[in-house]
C-alpha cells in the first residue's frame, strides 16, 4: 500500500527535483533547495529569550495575540500544532480566554495509535497538558487505527471539509492556517518531514497531508507547503530538554545558519524564509554573533 502511494505521487517529486522552484507561493522564488544551499534566516527573524520559560511565555503570547487578531478579522482562528516540547510551551493560565471557541486546531504531524494512548497520541498528551482547558476548541483527531495511507485520506478530507471562514485557502486552493508551531529535531525534520526522505519533496501540487512509514507506528504529517503557507510560522526551540538533554545549540546552528544544508540534509531549511525562529540562549549560543549581539 505505501509503495501504490508513492508511486502515485512520482510525478510530484519528479516535478519537485527537476523545478528551479518551490511550487509552494511562500517560497516559490528560491532555488530548489535539494540542489542548493538555501539562504541563511534574516536576524531579524531570530529571537533570542533568556530561559525555557521566557520562550514558552513569547510561544503563549504569540498564540494569544494571533487568536485576538484573526477572530477580530474574520470571526475565526485555525492553529496547527506538533508534538514534543512545545505541548509544554502551552501550558498556563495567561493564554485562557473565549478565543477558544472560536479556534480550530490540527495537528501539524501524529502517530497513527488510538487517540487515548496517553504514551503515543500527541492528542491525548495536549488534552491532559491544556486542551481540555481550551473550552469549545475544534480539534481534528485521526480516526484512531494504525493505517498510515488512509489517516492521512482522512484528515486531509476533513481539513478540505473545514468552511473557507473557518480555513482559508489561497488562491491555488492550499489552506492557510492562521498560525503554525513547529518543532524541530536535531537531525533537522519537522513534523514528520524526515531527512533523505522522499516526503519532504512533495510541492504544493501533491497532497496535504502524507502518510510516513518510517517508523512503527506510522504516522501522518502536513506537507513542507502546508506548513510553510501559514499566515505565521513559529519554530521555538530550547537548549536542553528531556528527548535532547545535550541541548539543540548545534541543531539551530544547522537550521538557522549553515551554508551546506539542503532539504534532504536538514528540512527545516525549508521553513528559513518563513518562519520566525524563538529561542533561548543555550540554543542560540552556536550561532553567529550577527543573530546573538543583534
Amino acid at each position: 500500500m505505501q509503495q501504490m502511494f508513492f508511486e502515485k505521487l512520482s510525478i510530484h517529486f519528479l516535478v519537485a527535483a527537476s523545478a528551479s522552484a518551490f511550487t509552494s507561493p511562500t517560497i516559490h522564488r528560491r532555488r530548489h533547495p535539494l540542489y542548493a544551499g538555501v539562504a541563511a534566516t534574516s536576524v531579524d527573524n531570530v529571537v533570542i529569550l533568556p530561559d525555557a520559560d521566557a520562550v514558552g511565555n513569547k510561544v503563549r503570547g504569540v498564540v494569544y495575540e494571533a487568536a485576538k487578531k484573526a477572530i477580530g478579522e474574520r470571526g475565526y482562528f485555525s492553529l496547527a500544532i506538533p508534538g514534543g516540547s512545545i505541548l509544554n510551551m502551552l501550558i498556563g493560565d495567561d493564554i485562557l480566554g473565549d478565543w477558544t471557541e472560536k479556534t480550530t486546531i490540527a495537528y501539524v504531524n501524529h502517530k497513527c495509535v488510538d487517540m487515548n494512548d496517553g504514551n503515543l497520541a500527541t492528542h491525548a498528551k495536549a488534552r491532559k497538558l491544556f486542551l481540555d482547558s481550551w473550552k469549545g476548541a475544534n480539534t481534528l483527531v485521526l480516526d484512531g487505527t494504525d493505517q498510515g495511507e488512509a489517516e492521512a485520506a482522512s484528515y486531509e478530507a476533513k481539513m478540505k471539509e473545514l468552511t473557507l471562514e473557518v480555513l482559508p485557502r489561497d488562491a491555488s486552493g492550499l489552506p492557510i492556517f492562521d498560525l503554525a508551531l513547529i518543532g524541530v529535531g536535531d537531525d533537522g525534520h519537522i513534523g514528520s518531514l524526515y531527512p533523505g526522505r522522499n516526503e519532504v519533496l512533495v510541492g504544493s501540487d501533491g497532497p496535504w497531508v502524507l502518510p510516513v512509514a518510517m517508523k512503527d507506528p506510522p504516522s501522518i504529517t502536513f506537507s513542507l507547503p502546508i506548513m510553510a503557507n501559514s499566515k505565521q510560522v513559529i519554530i521555538a526551540a530550547c537548549g536542553v530538554s528531556d528527548k535532547y538533554p545535550q541541548g539543540k545549540s548545534a541543531g539551530m546552528r544547522r537550521a538557522v545558519a549553515a551554508d551546506d544544508e539542503t532539504l534532504q540534509t536538514f528540512p527545516a531549511v525549508g521553513l528559513r524564509s518563513v518562519a520566525t525562529w524563538v529561542m533561548d540562549e543555550a540554543a542560540a549560543s552556536k550561532l553567529g554573533e550577527d543573530y546573538i549581539q543583534k
